[in-house]
Parts: C-alpha cells; sequence; structure tokens
C-alpha cells in the first residue's frame, strides 16, 4: 500500500486536500477513487485513507484509523558529515534516512570539495530533505530525519549545546580511537561526526575534541566519506 508524507494535521474522518507534494506523488501512482493508502504527517503513528476525489491538479482524500506504530532505532543518532560530491550526498542523505538517523547536519570543511553557500546551499537543503521523505515513505519510517542548513565546521562546532546523556563521536583512524559500539556507551542520544574526502584537518580535529568529541573507530580500513557515517550509524542502530 502507497505511503505518503502529508506535513499536516491529521484526524480519523477528516475529509481534506493533498498538500500539493503529496497530491503530486498519488496522481504519479495512478490511483483512483476508492483505492487505499497510509498517510503520516511525522507527528507519531500513522493513518488509513482513501482517495476521494482525483482532480486535475488536487486529490482529496478520508482519513480513516490511526495505528500508534513506530520504527524508529533504539537511541537517537544525528550524523554530522563534511559533504561528499555529487551524487553521493544524495544517496547517504537516502540511506541514513533509511537506517534511522534523527537528524543530518551537512558540514563544511577545510577539505570539502563540495562547497555550497547562499541560495544554492538552501536548494540543495531542500533537495536533501525531499530524499529523506521519500526514503521514510518507502522504509516505512513515520518520523522524518530533519536535514538541517549546511553549516561551517567551526561556527557549528562553537554553537553546539550540550544534550544530557549524549555521547558525541568523531570517526577516526587514530591510534586513540576505541571502537564506535564501546565509545558510544548503551544509551542516550549521539552526535556522530565524519568528515570529507580527505578528512579533517588537524586543526579541525583539534575544535571537534576541545568541543566533547571523542574518537571513534570502525576497524583498520579506509571507509570513503559517503560510507564510513553510514556503517557506524548502522553499528548503532541494527544490533539486534
Amino acid at each position: 500500500m502507497p505511503r505518503i508524507h502529508c506535513p499536516m494535521p491529521l484526524a480519523s474522518g477528516d475529509t481534506l486536500a493533498l498538500p500539493p507534494p503529496a497530491a503530486r506523488h498519488v496522481q504519479v501512482l495512478r490511483m483512483q477513487p476508492g483505492d487505499s493508502l497510509t498517510l503520516f504527517n511525522g507527528e507519531g503513528g500513522e493513518f488509513e485513507a482513501q482517495v476521494e476525489r482525483m482532480g486535475r491538479s488536487d486529490v482529496s482524500v478520508i482519513v480513516g484509523a490511526h495505528h500508534a506504530v513506530e520504527r524508529e532505532a533504539p537511541r537517537a543518532i544525528h550524523l554530522v558529515v563534511g559533504m561528499p560530491a555529487n551524487e553521493r550526498m544524495d544517496w547517504l542523505v537516502e540511506k541514513a534516512a533509511e537506517l534511522g538517523a534523527a537528524s543530518i547536519q551537512p558540514v563544511l570543511a577545510q577539505r570539502s570539495v563540495l562547497r555550497l553557500q547562499g541560495e544554492r546551499a538552501e536548494k540543495k537543503q531542500a533537495h536533501w530533505q525531499a530524499i529523506a521523505i521519500a526514503a521514510c515513505e518507502q522504509s516505512g519510517r513515520n518520523r522524518v530525519p530533519q536535514v538541517h542548513a549546511v553549516a561551517a565546521l567551526a561556527a557549528w562546532l562553537g554553537a553546539l549545546a550540550p544534550t544530557p546523556g549524549e555521547s558525541r563521536l568523531l570517526l577516526s583512524l587514530s591510534a586513540q580511537a576505541r571502537p564506535v559500539r564501546v565509545a558510544a556507551g548503551d544509551q542516550g542520544p549521539v552526535w556522530l561526526l565524519s568528515g570529507p574526502e580527505g578528512g579533517l584537518a588537524p586543526q579541525e580535529e583539534a575544535l571537534a575534541t576541545g568541543a566533547g568529541f571523542q574518537y571513534a573507530t570502525l576497524g583498520p580500513r579506509v571507509l570513503r566519506s559517503e560510507t564510513a557515517p553510514l556503517a557506524a550509524l548502522v553499528a548503532l542502530t541494527l544490533q539486534e
């Protein structure tokens, strides 16, 4: 059954017009009045629904029963990633959403290949958020991870506020690094920082460790910038 993200208040028994992106999704699927679908708005659980009317540019549905089902990871893992270039960032966002990331923070580091500012950065953020939504529709998640605006790494580290019980991990091949599962502990939110192609510069690592990030490792192999954060995410969310 198709799953559609509908970012608006939902209540059983309501008849409502879907917002344009959701309406286009239903139209692309060539659904007809009477067809069933599932709606979720990111606030928890999902709703049964039925197409009531298909217009040329609008779609109305009848909202059915709510099911308080969640498919979230057992703990919140927030990815902070030095953006890989080209379509690799798209792929990273898609897979991170599927695997249960709580949020994704793209950062500009000294060695970043992809450098975004201004309107171009805003368009990329919206594009990545749409990718995350589509991944949640496909994977069954009912809560969409937020893709934050692109930020300079140093500024982001300086503004990061403490969260009770959190762990802050910096993926590294340093001899001081502990295995990522050990470094993360058993509970509490995790901030997981991974550098761009070429890794973080020494002064950036110093800023990160000064902000409370601890070295964590995934083993001796050198993973690509789009692979490392996903491998760590799997290690921390798919343990059962």
